[in-house]
Protein backbone atom coordinates (compact mmCIF):
# COMPACT_ATOMS: atom_id res chain seq x y z
CA UNK A 1 0.00 0.00 0.00
CA UNK A 2 1.23 3.46 -0.87
CA UNK A 3 0.61 6.09 1.82
CA UNK A 4 1.23 9.80 1.27
CA UNK A 5 1.00 12.62 3.76
CA UNK A 6 0.58 16.17 2.45
CA UNK A 7 0.43 19.57 4.10
CA UNK A 8 -3.21 19.73 5.15
CA UNK A 9 -4.06 19.52 8.82
CA UNK A 10 -4.68 15.98 10.05
CA UNK A 11 -1.27 14.31 9.76
CA UNK A 12 -2.49 11.97 12.49
CA UNK A 13 -4.64 10.17 9.89
CA UNK A 14 -1.60 9.14 7.87
CA UNK A 15 0.38 8.16 10.96
CA UNK A 16 -2.46 6.04 12.36
CA UNK A 17 -3.09 4.48 8.94
CA UNK A 18 0.52 3.32 8.79
CA UNK A 19 0.14 1.75 12.25
CA UNK A 20 -3.12 0.01 11.31
CA UNK A 21 -1.59 -1.37 8.11
CA UNK A 22 1.43 -2.63 10.03
CA UNK A 23 -0.93 -4.46 12.44
CA UNK A 24 -2.36 -6.22 9.36
CA UNK A 25 1.13 -7.06 7.98
CA UNK A 26 0.56 -4.87 4.91
CA UNK A 27 3.75 -3.60 3.26
CA UNK A 28 3.75 0.19 3.12
CA UNK A 29 5.53 2.72 0.91
CA UNK A 30 5.52 6.23 2.36
CA UNK A 31 5.90 9.62 0.66
CA UNK A 32 5.64 12.86 2.63
CA UNK A 33 5.41 16.16 0.77
CA UNK A 34 7.48 19.16 1.85
CA UNK A 35 4.41 20.77 3.41
CA UNK A 36 3.53 17.39 4.96
CA UNK A 37 6.77 17.53 6.94
CA UNK A 38 5.77 20.89 8.37
CA UNK A 39 2.41 19.50 9.45
CA UNK A 40 3.91 16.32 10.94
CA UNK A 41 6.35 18.41 12.96
CA UNK A 42 3.79 21.00 14.04
CA UNK A 43 0.88 18.69 14.87
CA UNK A 44 2.69 15.57 16.08
CA UNK A 45 6.34 16.55 16.74
CA UNK A 46 7.49 13.78 14.37
CA UNK A 47 10.69 13.96 12.35
CA UNK A 48 12.00 12.00 9.36
CA UNK A 49 13.54 9.21 11.43
CA UNK A 50 10.33 8.65 13.38
CA UNK A 51 8.33 8.47 10.15
CA UNK A 52 10.81 6.19 8.37
CA UNK A 53 10.41 3.71 11.22
CA UNK A 54 6.65 3.60 10.60
CA UNK A 55 6.86 2.44 6.96
CA UNK A 56 8.49 -0.49 5.19
CA UNK A 57 9.80 1.67 2.34
CA UNK A 58 10.59 5.34 2.20
CA UNK A 59 10.50 7.66 -0.85
CA UNK A 60 11.44 11.32 -1.13
CA UNK A 61 8.80 13.59 -2.74
CA UNK A 62 11.23 14.74 -5.44
CA UNK A 63 12.29 11.16 -6.28
CA UNK A 64 10.31 11.09 -9.52
CA UNK A 65 12.24 8.00 -10.69
CA UNK A 66 11.06 5.92 -7.72
CA UNK A 67 9.27 2.62 -8.22
CA UNK A 68 5.98 4.30 -7.29
CA UNK A 69 6.21 6.47 -10.42
CA UNK A 70 5.72 3.49 -12.72
CA UNK A 71 2.64 1.44 -13.51
CA UNK A 72 4.83 -1.68 -13.50
CA UNK A 73 5.24 -1.32 -9.73
CA UNK A 74 2.59 -3.57 -8.21
CA UNK A 75 0.63 -2.36 -5.21
CA UNK A 76 -2.89 -2.68 -3.87
CA UNK A 77 -3.71 1.02 -3.82
CA UNK A 78 -2.83 4.43 -2.48
CA UNK A 79 -4.13 6.63 0.30
CA UNK A 80 -3.30 10.31 0.71
CA UNK A 81 -4.01 11.15 4.34
CA UNK A 82 -4.43 14.03 4.69
CA UNK A 83 -4.81 15.33 1.16
CA UNK A 84 -4.34 19.06 0.73
CA UNK A 85 -6.45 20.96 -1.77
CA UNK A 86 -3.26 21.70 -3.72
CA UNK A 87 -2.57 17.97 -4.05
CA UNK A 88 -6.20 17.28 -4.94
CA UNK A 89 -6.06 19.93 -7.68
CA UNK A 90 -2.79 18.55 -9.06
CA UNK A 91 -4.27 15.04 -9.24
CA UNK A 92 -7.52 16.28 -10.78
CA UNK A 93 -5.59 18.08 -13.53
CA UNK A 94 -2.78 15.58 -14.10
CA UNK A 95 0.00 17.81 -12.78
CA UNK A 96 2.57 15.19 -11.79
CA UNK A 97 4.96 17.68 -10.20
CA UNK A 98 6.17 15.44 -7.36
CA UNK A 99 6.13 11.79 -6.36
CA UNK A 100 2.84 12.10 -4.45
CA UNK A 101 0.92 13.35 -7.47
CA UNK A 102 2.79 11.10 -9.92
CA UNK A 103 2.08 8.00 -7.79
CA UNK A 104 -1.59 9.03 -7.56
CA UNK A 105 -1.77 9.49 -11.33
CA UNK A 106 -0.19 6.06 -11.88
CA UNK A 107 -2.61 4.52 -9.38
CA UNK A 108 -5.56 5.94 -11.34
CA UNK A 109 -4.23 5.01 -14.77
CA UNK A 110 -3.61 1.44 -13.62
CA UNK A 111 -7.18 1.31 -12.25
CA UNK A 112 -6.05 0.74 -8.69
CA UNK A 113 -7.86 2.24 -5.73
CA UNK A 114 -6.92 5.81 -4.77
CA UNK A 115 -8.42 7.23 -1.56
CA UNK A 116 -8.01 10.91 -0.71
CA UNK A 117 -8.75 12.19 2.79
CA UNK A 118 -9.43 15.70 1.50
CA UNK A 119 -8.98 18.20 4.33
CA UNK A 120 -10.41 21.68 4.00
CA UNK A 121 -13.50 23.55 5.07
CA UNK A 122 -15.46 25.36 3.88
CA UNK A 123 -15.13 24.13 0.31
CA UNK A 124 -14.91 26.41 -2.71
CA UNK A 125 -16.38 25.59 -6.10
CA UNK A 126 -12.83 24.81 -7.30
CA UNK A 127 -12.45 22.22 -4.50
CA UNK A 128 -15.78 20.62 -5.35
CA UNK A 129 -15.01 20.55 -9.07
CA UNK A 130 -11.63 18.93 -8.39
CA UNK A 131 -13.30 16.34 -6.17
CA UNK A 132 -15.74 15.59 -8.99
CA UNK A 133 -12.92 15.20 -11.51
CA UNK A 134 -10.99 12.80 -9.28
CA UNK A 135 -14.16 10.80 -8.62
CA UNK A 136 -14.89 10.60 -12.34
CA UNK A 137 -11.36 9.22 -12.83
CA UNK A 138 -12.06 6.45 -10.31
CA UNK A 139 -10.66 7.98 -7.14
CA UNK A 140 -12.48 7.96 -3.81
CA UNK A 141 -12.72 11.34 -2.08
CA UNK A 142 -13.25 10.64 1.60
CA UNK A 143 -13.16 13.72 3.84
CA UNK A 144 -12.35 12.59 7.38
CA UNK A 145 -15.72 13.39 8.91
CA UNK A 146 -16.66 11.95 12.29
CA UNK A 147 -19.39 9.41 12.83
CA UNK A 148 -21.24 10.07 16.04
CA UNK A 149 -23.36 6.90 16.07
CA UNK A 150 -20.18 5.09 17.18
CA UNK A 151 -20.34 7.26 20.31
CA UNK A 152 -16.67 8.31 20.29
CA UNK A 153 -15.25 9.26 23.65
CA UNK A 154 -12.05 10.89 22.44
CA UNK A 155 -10.31 12.42 19.48
CA UNK A 156 -8.30 9.20 19.18
CA UNK A 157 -11.53 7.26 18.68
CA UNK A 158 -12.69 9.73 16.01
CA UNK A 159 -9.39 9.34 14.15
CA UNK A 160 -9.37 5.56 14.49
CA UNK A 161 -12.92 5.33 13.14
CA UNK A 162 -11.91 7.20 9.98
CA UNK A 163 -8.78 5.06 9.59
CA UNK A 164 -10.90 1.90 9.85
CA UNK A 165 -13.24 3.27 7.18
CA UNK A 166 -10.23 3.84 4.91
CA UNK A 167 -9.03 0.29 5.52
CA UNK A 168 -12.54 -0.93 4.63
CA UNK A 169 -12.04 0.59 1.18
CA UNK A 170 -9.35 -2.04 0.58
CA UNK A 171 -11.21 -4.97 2.17
CA UNK A 172 -8.70 -5.33 4.99
CA UNK A 173 -11.08 -5.22 7.98
CA UNK A 174 -13.10 -7.94 9.59
CA UNK A 175 -16.64 -7.26 10.77
CA UNK A 176 -15.47 -6.52 14.31
CA UNK A 177 -12.76 -3.96 13.56
CA UNK A 178 -14.88 -1.04 14.73
CA UNK A 179 -18.45 -0.05 15.62
CA UNK A 180 -20.53 -0.32 12.44
CA UNK A 181 -23.99 1.16 12.00
CA UNK A 182 -26.54 -1.33 13.30
CA UNK A 183 -29.67 0.60 12.39
CA UNK A 184 -32.07 2.35 14.71
CA UNK A 185 -33.56 0.22 17.46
Amino acid sequence: MVVAITGATGAVYGVRLLAALRERAVETHLVVSRAGWLTLHDEMALDRNAMRARADQWHEPNEIGATLASGSFQHDGMVIAPCSMKTLAAIAHGLDDNLVTRAADVTLKERRKLVLLARETPLTLAHLNNMTLVTQMGGVVMPPLPSFYAKPGSIDELVDYTVQRVIDQFGLNDDHAYARWQGLR
